[in-house]
């Protein structure tokens, strides 16, 4: 039984989320984030950012696209010269998720130079924020 309620308890909390997330026009937009625990920015985040982004937001180039850096987690918390790119716990509000995920403006759509991440992707970068973004 007590199973039973926490599993309706846990119903309840994700239908209240993606409600949430659908209200705002972003959530209804995003592949859904990935069912693994404990993603970590330097097992699971680091090598997509490496394949896909480092060509234009690494902090080693002399020239870096909107001064934001992906190739460190400090870089990443820092943010862009308009200010913090990801929002820890909110995946649906955080700028980095919604331009990897190709959703709002067209002119922030990522990566510029290179193929659209997968949606694995984008759904294991969406449960890292979720997840607090470590």
């Amino acid at each position: 039984m007590k199973f039973l309620t926490l599993s309706v308890a846990a119903s309840i909390a994700l239908s209240l989320s993606a409600q949430a997330e659908d209200s705002d026009g972003n959530g209804a937009n995003l592949p859904p984030a990935s069912t693994k625990t404990g993603v970590t920015y330097e097992n699971d985040i680091k090598p997509i950012f490496d394949a896909s982004c480092l060509k234009c937001h690494d902090s080693k180039k002399k020239k870096q696209a909107a001064k934001l850096s992906l190739d460190t987690l400090a870089g990443i918390m820092k943010g862009d010269r308009d200010g913090a790119v990801v929002k820890p716990g909110d995946s649906a509000h955080s700028d980095l998720l919604l331009s990897v995920a190709h959703v709002g403006d067209p002119d922030s759509y990522m990566p510029k130079r290179a193929k659209k991440l997968s949606d694995e992707q984008i759904g294991l970068i969406r449960a890292w924020i979720d997840q607090g973004a470590k």
